[in-house]
């Protein structure tokens, strides 16, 4: 890896170089993103798992550049036309638009307008207009009318053929017509001729104009989306006029005939070749730069939901509601397993309310459940507000749980091979009360982009959705920590190191041998080497194991410093767990080695402060406002309770207690400007929202948060 190549991925990330070359060693030797931002921050200069995944990426980018400078390079040698000059510039090259200009002129083509007219023996003509001397074009262009070649006017055309592709290969003429298209290009969409009844949805984009540089990514994706369905035709445009105008103050000068021929030239250029291709160029950016801030919604909210607080180790019982085919009861152990199951009719068409209603008081008696969970679809509301009014004879809290998934999971391969010989209907069920005792080791086992929470996320690169999310479930899981012993190979795949091999290996071998009774005993499990060792340990748990140390997220690696901790304070290990005071007692500079600096050290720290501490909280109760039950039940300038449910560019989206979620638009948040909505609220946040406006034949309810 060059020093070059280290400078340009240093400009590209915008961080210390040190950091740079010290996280891309890392990498290369196989170190993940968590592991690096967790337990290298020596090394990498306390870079965040955000900074070391953009260094991530960008290195990425950056091989794939030079893999493909190899190629160009070597196509243009194989023609023999690589000069020195030119594989210098090529090797100086590190923006993938330019280096495909320097191709360009050397790609290999289809037969063209232009190679034809070569063929034909027509580029020497083509040299002399460009040279727009002051004598007669048509004398000249007499020259070359034989064989193929009839008349003047052939030969004159078939010149212009090849000063279109000459021009259209010229890198300052393409700069100059890109440099038009990022200052004035627009987005222009128009309706199909007869889709208008197909196409009501985007009604707002029938004749639809907008500067692209100001196009929010949501408005681009809507289009797009009209595109592909066929109902919306949608160009990116500049004016014509101001791209021939600066093309002409490039090539023209003079007054000649074959000035003339040169600005008919110029003019098929921009219409058959350059503009067509430029305006693919900024609409495919337009589309990543729109991709890339609807994935980083998605991942944020996604991220938000796999940190929801859960209420733990808890009975519950869980119920996926439903009108006609009734509502599917499930009772988990305090771990999750399932004890029971049946199904309750309360709502119509049986309304068999007080039999359900007896049911679920009988269940909660019987199981000792602590904790109540009902899924926010179909009938959920009704459900919730049935159970709320019950007696249990102690203390119970009803959730509603946001099932989004749930019917996924449901028919999975991971569902089938849990529950074999029960209902999808019923394994939604088990799922939806274990999200509320630990959203995040339910969710991971789910496709991410099966969870909507995210704006357009089927228009987006799926490939690179999917390698978002991924992060973000990665980041979560090693966020929070997994215990060894009980946690599912599917959330062991995601601890750093270890993937879903070495994942299955530990569920055996803890199904041969008993709970783990320390990290040490990790190694051996089948082809757990140093390296996963390494990268995995410090994110595993083992509750009331030999070592208190192996609860905490102190790396094994750090054992010996703690130790050593210990002695200087003359205090047995576990008397230094939970001790607020500690880090006013010890000087950490007396710690210091080679391996392990300050940051490290303040990080062991504050675990030593908290052992085994869940960095989520506990799960709150919540209460929507009595006697909204239905968008009929809404008022405007009502103030009522609501959670939300999705976070986008332009507004969130509010549940109220009824089947519609509301809109609070960006504008109506706060009072002061915010550029997103997610600087201010986040995913499940609880608030209050003033109705302001109801459509009951859209179903749809505008919300404010202003002023309330």
């Amino acid at each position: 890896m060059t020093q070059e190549f280290i400078k340009q991925l240093v400009k590209r990330c915008d961080l210390n170089q040190r950091s740079v070359e010290n996280t891309v060693a890392l990498l290369n030797e196989g170190a993940t993103i968590p592991f690096i931002s967790r337990y290298r921050k020596e090394l990498s200069g306390s870079l965040d798992e955000v900074q070391v995944g953009l260094i991530k990426s960008q290195l990425e980018i950056l091989n794939e550049l030079v893999k493909r400078k190899t190629f160009i390079a070597k196509v243009i040698d194989e023609q023999g036309k690589l000069t020195p000059s030119l594989k210098q510039k090529i090797d100086a090259c590190w923006d993938e638009t330019q280096i495909e200009d320097i191709y360009l002129p050397f790609k290999k083509k289809k037969k063209t307008k232009a190679t034809i007219a070569k063929e034909k023996g027509l580029e020497p003509l083509a040299k002399f207009i460009t040279e727009q001397r002051n004598v007669s074009l048509f004398k000249e262009a007499q020259k070359y009318v034989r064989n193929e070649v009839k008349t003047v006017d052939d030969a004159l055309e078939g010149a212009r053929h090849i000063i279109a592709e000459w021009i259209n290969e010229n890198t300052q003429a393409r700069d100059t017509i890109r440099n038009l298209y990022s200052k004035k290009a627009v987005v222009v969409s128009k309706l199909v001729k007869k889709k208008e009844s197909e196409a009501t949805k985007y009604k707002d984009y029938f004749k639809y104009s907008e500067a692209l540089n100001r196009c929010p990514s949501h408005r681009l994706l809507a289009v797009f989306r009209g595109e592909s369905e066929e109902l919306l035709k949608v160009n990116i445009e500049v004016e014509k006029e101001d791209a021939q105008f600066q093309l002409n103050r490039l090539f023209v000068s003079g007054h000649s005939e074959s000035t003339d021929e040169l600005r008919v030239a110029i003019e098929d250029c921009l219409n058959r070749l350059m503009l067509p291709s430029i305006a693919n160029e900024f609409r495919k950016k337009a589309k990543e730069k729109a991709d890339d801030e609807a994935i980083e919604v998605f991942a944020e909210n996604l991220k938000q939901l796999l940190l929801a607080s859960p209420i733990g180790s808890k009975k519950v019982l869980a119920i996926d509601p439903g009108f006609r085919t009734g509502c599917k009861v499930v009772c988990l152990d305090a771990n999750g397993n399932l004890q029971y199951h049946t199904t309750i009719y309360p709502h119509p068409p049986q309304s068999r309310k007080l039999e359900a209603q007896e049911e679920i008081r009988h269940l909660v008696y019987k199981n000792e459940i602590e904790a109540i969970a009902i899924g926010n679809g179909t009938a959920g509301k009704e459900t919730m507000q049935l159970l709320k009014k019950l007696d249990y004879g102690h203390k119970v809290d009803v959730y509603l749980v946001n099932e989004s998934g749930a019917s996924i999971y449901s028919a999975s391969e991971i569902a089938r091979e849990e529950f074999p010989d029960l209902d999808l209907t019923v394994r939604g069920s088990v799922s939806i009360g274990r999200r509320l005792m630990d959203p995040l080791a339910e969710l991971v086992k789910i496709d991410a982009k099966s969870i909507g929470v995210g704006q357009y996320q089927h228009d987006v690169n799926q490939s690179k959705l999917k390698a978002s999310l991924d992060r973000v479930v990665e980041s979560c899981v090693n966020k929070v920590g997994v215990n060894l012993n009980t946690s599912s190979k599917h959330l062991l795949t995601y601890i750093s190191g270890l993937g879903p091999t070495l994942a299955q290996n530990i569920v055996d071998y803890r199904l041969e041998n008993g709970p783990f009774k320390s990290r040490a005993d990790l190694k051996k499990v089948p082809r757990m080497g140093a390296k996963a060792f390494e990268q995995a340990a410090g994110f595993l748990r083992i509750k009331s194991g030999k070592n208190p140390l192996d609860n905490t997220g102190v790396h094994p690696e750090s054992y010996k410093v703690v130790k050593e901790m210990a002695k200087k304070t003359n205090r047995h290990l576990d008397s230094l767990m939970n001790n607020k005071e500690l880090k006013h007692e010890i000087n950490l500079a007396n710690f210091v080695t080679k391996k392990i600096g300050l940051p490290t050290l303040q990080d062991i720290i504050k675990e030593l402060e908290k052992p085994g501490l869940d960095p989520r909280g506990e799960a709150e109760v919540f209460h929507f406002t009595e006697g909204v039950e239905s968008i009929n039940d809404l008022r405007e300038g009502m103030v009522i309770n609501g959670v939300v449910n999705n976070i986008t560019k332009f507004g969130a989206f509010v549940d109220v207690g009824i089947k519609e979620s509301g809109l609070v638009h960006i504008s109506q948040i706060t009072n002061r400007f915010i550029k997103d909505p997610a600087e201010v609220l986040k995913l499940n946040q609880q608030v209050k929202v003033k109705v302001m406006s109801i459509d009951i034949d859209r179903k749809r309810v505008g919300l404010s948060m202003k002023d309330v």
